[in-house]
C-alpha cells in the first residue's frame, strides 16, 4: 500500500490496511528482498495539480512492476471514470465506498474481473443538510478513517511514536478555492468514546503523540447532540486523550481561525499533556481577499488570536499556510498580509501561489493574475517568511523544550526528533548534540522524549542538548 497526500489520507491507508489483513491479505514492504505483491493500492491525493502529478506517477510506476494497480483517495474518488480512462495502467479506480469491501474487489481483480470504475458524486449531496440529523445517516455511507469498532479496525504501517488519530471528516465550509468538500462530504464528527478507544490502542502500538486531524477540527461536536456537542467538545475530547497512560502528548492540527474560540485556545494552551501548538488556517490577513476566498477575518483580528494565544503561553508554536496572487489580490493586499506575517512572528508558514482548482467557485472568478506576477509575490513573501521564522527560532535559543526522538544518531544521520511547537514533516525538527551532563545521544533512542535546552538555531530547526529522559507512563493493559 502507497499513500500520497496529507496526514489524514495516512489514517485512511492504515484502515484500508486493517480491513485487508482482516479479509485475508497480506501486506508486504516493497523495498523487501522478497516482495513481489499480487496488488498495490495507491492512496492517491487529489488536493492541487502538483499532488496529482505525483498520484498519477506512483501509479505508473506501480504499474511497471507489474503487478495489478488499484487506486484508490481522494484522487479516485474525485475523477472516477475518467482517471481510470486516461490511465489504463490501473486495473481499477474505486471510490469510498467500496472501501468496506475492498478485500474482496482485490480478490475480484487478481482473479481477471474488471470492476466498474467509480461514478464521482457531490458527496455533500449524500448527508442532511443540519449537521445533528448526520451521524443516523452517516451509517449509511461510508467515511473514510470513521471505521473502528468493537474489532480493531486499524493497522499500523509503521513503528513511528507518533500517530494521527482522525476526530472528524468533510467540511461545512464553502471557501471558493477548496474543492476538498465536494468529494470528502459534510462534516461528521467522531463519537468521543470511539476517538478515546482508537487512542488508547495506540498507546498499545508504541504511540506517545496523538496528532488529531480534520478537515477542520474546530467544527468538532456540533453534529453531536446535546449531549457531546458545544463549545467543549473538543476540549472534553483533549482533556480525555491527555489522560490515557502512555500517551505524552496530544497536538491538534487544521483549526479555523474563525472558529476558534477563547475556551479552545486556553484547553490548547494550558491542558497538561496537549501541546501548546496552534495549525491555524489563516490563508490570507486582508479581509478584502478573504471575503473573495469566502472566509472570515482580518489583519486585526487575526493578530487578536495570535495575542490571546502567545499571552496564555509565550512559548507557544503557531503555524499557517497563506495564499497569494488570488485573482483581485493588489500590492496593497500583498502589503497588507506582509504587515501581519512581521507582526505575528509566527513559527512556521507555507507560501503557496494561487491556481485554479476543478469545479471551484474561483477558477471561475475574473481580475486572474498571471504567472510572473504570482510568483513575483511568492517570492517576496516567501523570503519575509523565511527571515521572521529564522528569527523566531533564534529567540528560542537559552530555553528548554521537549523533544520527541524520531530519529537516532547514525554514520549518516544526526539525532533529531520535534518539540511540542513543532508537527511531523510540515514545521522545523530539533537536532540532538551532546552537552556537558545529561544523557549521551548515542544512547538516545525512537520513541525517548527528552528534555533538552536549545543552544542553537539552523532557519527553523532548533539544535539542542539532551538534559534528562523523561519516563513514559505505564500502558494500560489491553
Amino acid at each position: 500500500m502507497l499513500t500520497l497526500g496529507c496526514a489524514r489520507n495516512e489514517v485512511d491507508s492504515e484502515e484500508l490496511a486493517g480491513r485487508l489483513s482482516g479479509g485475508g491479505w497480506d501486506l508486504v514492504d516493497l523495498e523487501g528482498d522478497n516482495a513481489s505483491p499480487d496488488v498495490i493500492v495507491v492512496n492517491t491525493c487529489g488536493f492541487v495539480e502538483s499532488a496529482k502529478k505525483d498520484s498519477v506517477d506512483t501509479l505508473l510506476a506501480a504499474a511497471d512492476t507489474g503487478a495489478k494497480v488499484v487506486a484508490v483517495g481522494c484522487m479516485a474518488e474525485r475523477y472516477g471514470a475518467e482517471l481510470a480512462e486516461s490511465l489504463p495502467e490501473a486495473s481499477a479506480v474505486l471510490g469510498f465506498d467500496h472501501y468496506p469491501d475492498l478485500a474482496e474487489r482485490l480478490g475480484d481483480i487478481v482473479q481477471g474481473h474488471a470492476i466498474p470504475s467509480h461514478t464521482p458524486v457531490d458527496r455533500r449531496t449524500l448527508l442532511p443538510i443540519t449537521p445533528v440529523q448526520r451521524q443516523e445517516a452517516a451509517t449509511d455511507v461510508t467515511v473514510p478513517g470513521h471505521g473502528w469498532g468493537p474489532r480493531v479496525m486499524r493497522k499500523r504501517l509503521d513503528d513511528a511514536p507518533v500517530a494521527s488519530l482522525k476526530i472528524a471528516s468533510g467540511c461545512d465550509r464553502r471557501c471558493s478555492f477548496c474543492a476538498i468538500p465536494s468529494f470528502r462530504g459534510s462534516f461528521v464528527s467522531r463519537i468521543p468514546d470511539e476517538i478515546v478507544a482508537e487512542g488508547a490502542w495506540l498507546a498499545e502500538q508504541g504511540v506517545r503523540e496523538l496528532v488529531l486531524v480534520s478537515e477542520n477540527s474546530t467544527s468538532y461536536g456540533k453534529d453531536l447532540g446535546r449531549e457531546h456537542a458545544g463549545q467543549g467538545a473538543l476540549e472534553a475530547v483533549l482533556t480525555r486523550l491527555a489522560a490515557i497512560p502512555g500517551i505524552d502528548r496530544v497536538r491538534v492540527s487544521y483549526l479555523q481561525p474563525a472558529e476558534t474560540r477563547p475556551n479552545l485556545v486556553r484547553a490548547i494552551a494550558t491542558t497538561e499533556g496537549v501541546a501548546d501548538y496552534f495549525d491555524m488556517s489563516f490563508q490570507h490577513s486582508s479581509e478584502t481577499v478573504l471575503r473573495r476566498m469566502r472566509r472570515f477575518g482580518n489583519t486585526e483580528s487575526f493578530l487578536g488570536l495570535v495575542k490571546q494565544i502567545r499571552e496564555l503561553s509565550p512559548a507557544a508554536g503557531i503555524r499557517s499556510n497563506v495564499i497569494v496572487g488570488f485573482p483581485g489580490e493588489t500590492e496593497d493586499d500583498v502589503d497588507e498580509l506582509a504587515r501581519f506575517l512581521t507582526e505575528a512572528k509566527l513559527d512556521a508558514v507555507g507560501v503557496f501561489g494561487y491556481s485554479d482548482e476543478d469545479g471551484t467557485e474561483a477558477e471561475n472568478l475574473g481580475d486572474k493574475l498571471d504567472a510572473d506576477t504570482i510568483g513575483a509575490r511568492v517570492a517576496r513573501i516567501s523570503a519575509l517568511v523565511e527571515e521572521l521564522t529564522t528569527q523566531r527560532a533564534e529567540d528560542r535559543i537559552g530555553s528548554e523544550v521537549v523533544v520527541l526522538i524520531e530519529r537516532e544518531e547514525s554514520e549518516d544521520e544526526d539525532c533529531s526528533g520535534r518539540a511540542a511547537h513543532q508537527a511531523p514533516e510540515v514545521d522545523g525538527e530539533c537536532v540532538v548534540v551532546d552537552g556537558e551532563d545529561g544523557p549521551a545521544v548515542e544512547d538516545l533512542v525512537v520513541g525517548d522524549l527528552v528534555r533538552c535546552r536549545v543552544i542553537d538555531s539552523e532557519g527553523v530547526d532548533l539544535v539542542v542538548e539532551p538534559l534528562e529522559v523523561i519516563p513514559r507512563a505505564a500502558v494500560a493493559s489491553p
